[in-house]
């Protein structure tokens, strides 16, 4: 009995004493990182989707002008993965001031922080009697400046239109229609969301009947700017430099916004000097001298140049610097490139790039991959989704992207939520060109965890042209993308070129078979 005694001590100390070390066991086992990352984020009043830079953790909404920014409502948001946490939800989908950015958390596991924006373009205008160019509203101070010509007496100003806010505003006195004393500043009251906003008029007399107020030029192109009195004979004349004529713009190429007139001179010579100067009736404003640019075409434009770096067909020569790439490395994780080169042309010589979109892998271990050719290269692959970079150098400003074209529209046989409906239609090609003047290249995702696309209306697009291939296209045929600019003023950083065999391909959306033959791109810089 003494023995059992004993062993019935001695198990419980090592029993006490094994309790004792897991009491003392730290667990020191982080928890993971992963980030919740927004899909979608519906308001409403909105104008247009959200923009989403899950890079950057920042939401822009875009509301329409009857949208009160001081009372937003969030309409339907997704948040991704499952488990994620929006903490301040219910205070959006009851309504928010977003009358400045406001930053709101989302957590899994741990804690971090988005930006939410909302920007409200409001359509303003001021316009009176013999008025100079165009009224300079600002917003932020509530003021409006506007010009007329000397000979108007500023005692009896007659209003023709005047819009300071939303649809729905109210502005008191009313002043349009009516004859004002604007010897002095006007202020009027404009209520709108239940608030009231003070605003204040300035016209001024000036002597000046025209002038020219700058030149953006292009390379074929220039876009001439000038203001004179509403209503007259306006417009822009131009010359090249050394010669003694004047050459008059065509009144179809002048656009006129009240006393604001603006011309688009073209085709000019590259690198070429010129002079320009605006009209009114028989009074001129000042000479402006400019020179335009150069122009540049597209590096191995042909796409006559490849290599094959194992099974991975790569649109440059080996050793040389890529203009072009594709997502034939992603795809190739699953199965052959489904971007190659093709001995089909529509010259018979040389080399096209042929598109096919293939679902590749097998069942659930599978996805469908677009064929697909960019500007830009391929970062590297997530899973089986890609990270590119879309986007080269490039400072010039062309006018259209043209190239041949023949396709193949297969059903479209793989789709993902939200795209169910487009299941057994034909498929779409797609061919797009964009100028951006963001400090780096635009980065694309492809996972739908942090998926980062392309938005032809980000703040960082100059330019954006693209052309739909809904049908086959059973010969080669060229096609012309016409790129439609913001702005004459903004020069661009980078050029981004894209073909794909199926429009919805980042979202794995496709026809299985679908194939797109591209070659021979070239630019144009005239109208």
């Amino acid at each position: 009995m003494s023995t059992f005694k004993s062993f019935v001590q001695a198990f419980a100390a090592i029993a006490c004493g094994v309790m004792l070390m897991q009491g003392c066991i730290k667990n020191d086992i982080p928890y993971p990182r992963i980030r919740p990352q927004f899909l979608s984020f519906e308001v409403l009043d909105e104008l247009q989707p959200a923009a989403i830079d899950t890079i950057n953790s920042t939401i822009t909404l875009y509301l329409d002008e009857t949208a009160d920014p001081t009372d937003v409502v969030v309409k339907e948001f997704f948040l991704t993965p499952a488990g994620a946490v929006w903490n301040d939800s219910v205070a959006f989908l009851n309504g928010i001031d977003l009358s400045s950015p406001v930053t709101t958390t989302v957590a899994l596991y741990q804690t971090y922080s988005w930006e939410v924006t909302a920007v409200q373009n409001i359509e303003r205008y001021f316009t009176v009697e013999n008025q100079v160019g165009t009224s300079t509203i600002d917003a932020v101070a509530h003021r409006v400046i506007a010009y007329v010509t000397d000979r108007t007496p500023l005692d009896a100003v007659k209003v023709t239109s005047i819009k300071l806010a939303g649809p729905e505003a109210v502005m008191e006195p009313s002043l349009e229609g009516t004859p004002v004393d604007f010897n002095g500043p006007v202020t009027v009251d404009v209520t709108e969301h239940g608030r009231t906003v003070r605003w204040t008029i300035y016209i001024t007399a000036t002597e000046s009947t025209v002038t020219t107020d700058r030149v953006d030029a292009w390379s074929q192109v220039a876009w001439v700017y000038g203001t004179a009195e509403a209503g007259k004979d306006n417009g822009v004349e131009y010359r090249k430099a050394g010669s003694e004529e004047w050459i008059r713009v065509p009144e179809a190429d002048v656009t006129h916004n009240g006393g604001s007139f603006t011309a688009c001179i073209s085709p000019l010579d590259p690198l070429s000097d010129y002079q320009a100067r605006t009209y009114s009736g028989s009074d001129y404003g000042e000479v402006v001298d400019f020179t335009t640019y150069g122009t540049a075409q597209l590096p191995n434009s042909s796409l006559d140049e490849w290599w094959l770096d194992g099974k991975v067909w790569n649109p440059w020569a080996e050793g040389s610097t890529s203009f072009w790439d594709t997502g034939n490395k992603g795809a190739s994780t699953l199965g052959p490139s489904n971007t190659q080169p093709s001995d089909d042309t529509p010259t018979g010589t040389g080399r096209s790039a042929c598109l096919e979109t293939r679902f590749v892998g097998i069942g659930m271990l599978g996805k469908l991959a677009a064929g697909n050719l960019f500007a830009g290269s391929y970062v590297r692959t997530d899973g089986t989704n890609g990270i590119l970079s879309f986007g080269r150098d490039f400072t010039f400003r062309p006018t259209r992207l043209n190239c041949w074209v023949k396709y193949h529209s297969a059903p479209i046989s793989s789709t993902t939520e939200g795209f169910g409906d487009l299941k057994d239609r034909p498929d779409t090609a797609v061919v797009w060109i964009a100028l951006i003047d963001s400090p780096e290249p635009f980065e694309i995702r492809t996972n739908p965890k942090n998926r980062q696309l392309f938005d032809p209306d980000g703040p960082e697009v100059v330019g954006y042209g693209m052309m739909q291939l809904g049908r086959d296209y059973l010969e080669w045929e060229k096609i012309s993308v016409p790129v439609n600019y913001k702005s004459t003023s903004r020069v661009p950083k980078y050029v981004l070129v894209v073909a794909s065999a199926s429009k919805y391909g980042d979202y794995f959306t496709g026809g299985n078979g679908s194939t797109l033959y591209i070659d021979d791109f070239s630019l144009d810089y005239f109208y």
